[in-house]
């Protein structure tokens, strides 16, 4: 059985003993030149694999389908009763989706362009602002 660290042991380790934890868990040497964020990330993250079991299936499906080239988020779907958070200049917006327009700060919207100007004080596409369409397109 794989010796176990506490992911709070992990925050004090340098880079030299999050290696020595990696090599334990998978047996083999990290990617070389990996930042010691990025080690105790991943390891902080196997950890919790080995105590509580992996994602679904279906949510590491659908992991793959977000990073793939050929995601595109939909804005269609979105459903009434549903949420979209963005981070702006360090505030956190949560939008409420109805089903006819959306509630931000307990105001009505119709479009999320209106919510998105709203908060940064120009122009914006809403779906683009709260990362529901890429740049691209």
């Amino acid at each position: 059985m794989k010796r176990l660290v506490t992911i709070k042991s992990l925050e004090g380790m340098t880079h030299y003993e999050l290696v020595r934890v990696w090599r334990d868990l998978y047996e083999e040497e990290p990617p070389r030149r990996m930042s010691a964020a990025l080690l105790r990330r991943i390891i902080a993250y196997e950890t919790q694999v080995l105590l509580h079991g992996a994602l679904p299936q279906r949510d590491v499906q659908r992991l793959k389908k977000l990073v793939s080239d050929k995601c595109r988020p939909a804005a269609q779907g979105l459903a009434a009763g549903g949420r979209l958070i963005r981070e702006w200049n360090g505030e956190t917006h949560t939008v409420e989706v109805l089903e006819k327009g959306f509630i931000w700060r307990g105001r009505t919207y119709r479009s999320l362009s209106a919510i998105a100007e709203a908060i940064t004080g120009v122009r914006w596409s809403g779906p683009r602002f709260f990362g529901l369409k890429s740049p691209k397109q």
